[in-house]
């Protein structure tokens, strides 16, 4: 196809306004009468409501900082998985279903507050040391997803 028979689509051309009557266009060019946005440059800046007190200064100044990147864990302590058999292994899901943690979706931290009565083997995203050394000393495991782990050097 010839490059000089290409032609636009209808109305796809940007309205052509202020260049006379005779383009419907014209007079006034769809700025309305007179005023502040009938003239050249008289645009209001962003956030400017009329003269009353804009939105963003009535809102209170709040202090402090809250972090986008912070972790929420679900906490369960060691005295909890007493509610587990003997030599049992729990995951989320058990812990779920015993209504010990609300959701699935959030990471579960170990703590180790309570005392364990059961061998268990517990598979947590995190868990304190003080937790991990009371399931050990009941000849328990605690598995934890391989970045949270620490190597020692």
């Amino acid at each position: 196809m010839p490059l000089n028979t290409l032609k636009p689509k209808v109305k796809s051309t940007k309205k052509r306004v202020g260049r006379g009557n005779g383009s419907k266009m014209g007079t006034y060019s769809c700025k309305g009468m007179k005023g502040q946005t009938a003239r050249s440059g008289g645009r209001r800046r962003p956030g400017f409501e009329g003269g009353q007190t804009p939105y963003l200064r009535r809102l209170p100044k709040l202090k402090g900082f809250k972090n986008p990147n912070t972790i929420n864990y679900q906490v369960i302590n060691i005295s909890d998985l007493n509610a587990f058999d003997d030599k049992a292994k729990v995951t989320k899901k058990e812990l779920y279903e015993k209504n010990l943690i609300a959701k699935l979706s959030s990471p579960v931290k170990l703590l180790g507050s309570g005392k364990l009565e059961k061998a268990v083997e517990v598979e947590v995203d995190k868990a304190s040391a003080s937790a991990i050394k009371a399931v050990e000393a009941q000849k328990g495991k605690v598995h934890l997803p391989k970045e949270k782990v620490k190597k020692d050097d």
